[in-house]
């Protein structure tokens, strides 16, 4: 005797696909739409069980309602000129009235009360044209904010100031070297008592003005970040 028809409605019908990059867990929804006056029983089944994670994978759809499967592909190493040949069966029946246990259910039943619909897995990867159009969707709606003339006016800024910053750092270093000088000198004539006051006084006096210098330097490093950042947020 022939099996029933399936009366469950499935979305998509014929054709799970699968969109990758496949390096992460990829999900496709199947819709299960029972239009009956019966309350249905489902499995779902696939021929690669290991390759697939099933929620739910089995249930009772009431009469009238719908419920969404997600079907979870595994991450798995894509080849494009290997075609899936993976498949999955929705299997149903009308439930009894009095049903209390549903394996017992699918254990007891007639091989004419089972319903069954296939469906072929596709996996597909996006095109090079979405991925350029991906990549540099990002970097074009930034630059897109600011006109020619903007654009110019923060290129000369950043370069005043990276020369500021190059002529503080030369600065510093001719007053690092003098202090190393100084240093030398005061040591040399550590043994006059009346001059080690004085010497230690210049010493502490040089670094102090060597960290101005440096602080000063960050100063400026921090408002040329500040002026780029700024002008981008606009």
């Amino acid at each position: 005797m022939a099996r029933t028809e399936q009366v469950l409605v499935l979305e998509p019908q014929h054709e799970l696909k699968f969109r990758g990059p496949f390096t992460d867990v990829v999900t496709a929804t199947l819709k299960l739409t029972n239009p009956t006056d019966r309350n249905v029983c489902f499995k779902v089944k696939t021929t690669a069980p290991r390759r697939y994670c099933v929620r739910p994978n089995s249930g009772i759809i009431d009469s009238g309602t719908s419920i969404n499967v997600s079907v979870m592909l595994q991450p798995f190493d894509y080849d494009p000129n290997e075609k899936s040949k993976h498949k999955f069966m929705v299997q149903s029946m009308l439930a009894p009235y009095d049903m209390t246990d549903m394996e017992g259910v699918w254990k007891e039943a007639k091989p004419e009360e089972l319903m069954d619909s296939k469906l072929r897995c596709a996996f597909e990867m996006p095109l090079e044209n979405d991925k350029t159009t991906e990549h540099s969707a990002l970097p074009k709606s930034a630059s897109a904010s600011l006109d020619d003339g903007e654009v110019k006016k923060i290129m000369e800024e950043c370069k005043r100031l990276q020369m500021e910053v190059q002529r503080l750092r030369e600065e510093n270093k001719q007053i690092r070297e003098d202090d190393g000088l100084r240093k030398r000198k005061v040591t040399s004539l550590a043994t006059a008592p009346h001059s080690s006051s004085s010497s230690v006084m210049a010493t502490s006096a040089m670094r102090d003005e060597g960290l101005s210098i440096r602080v000063l330097a960050l100063c400026v490093l921090f408002f040329v970040i500040g002026v780029i950042i700024g002008k981008l947020a606009l």
